[in-house]
């Protein structure tokens, strides 16, 4: 099987890539493989923004109804989430308009951990995320009951 740069060595097809771009030798480069690629970080840029609210929703349902056991860890956890997610929303604006879908995929992946992490049943918690966006990042809010 006759494996080409990119199927061996990852690191090194993109350096050569970059490269060859950066040279204008476009009939050169690997113009389909670099749209696939640039496609994927794009998605993972809409992952981490789901990986984060599921840490931080998960850390808000806790607090919500754990009261008890609250302490520093959850506190920074949401503190660090939160900062986390402005962050990366102030370095990819266009995932605003993502929001909505990447709080219902968050919420479902939170619930399953809140469930997990609390040993309460899941129907103990709401069944959509009672939160919007601007509410969980926001430093002033607290979920009580």
């Amino acid at each position: 099987m006759d494996q080409t740069l990119y199927d061996r060595d990852f690191y090194a097809w993109a350096n050569e890539q970059a490269a060859l771009l950066r040279a204008g030798k476009f009939d050169s480069a690997d113009i389909a493989r670099i749209a696939e690629e640039i496609e994927s970080m794009g998605k993972t840029e809409k992952r981490e923004l789901v990986n984060r609210l599921v840490t931080l929703m998960l850390h808000l349902l806790k607090w919500r109804f754990q009261p008890g056991l609250r302490g520093n860890s959850w506190r920074l956890s949401i503190k660090e989430q939160r900062y986390r997610l402005a962050d990366h929303m102030a370095d990819n604006p266009s995932l605003k308009s993502k929001r909505a879908e990447a709080i219902s995929d968050a919420y479902r992946l939170a619930l399953v951990e809140a469930e997990r992490e609390t040993g309460l049943s899941e129907s103990t918690f709401p069944p959509s995320c009672p939160w919007s966006f601007d509410t969980m990042i926001d430093h002033g809010f607290w979920p009580d009951a």
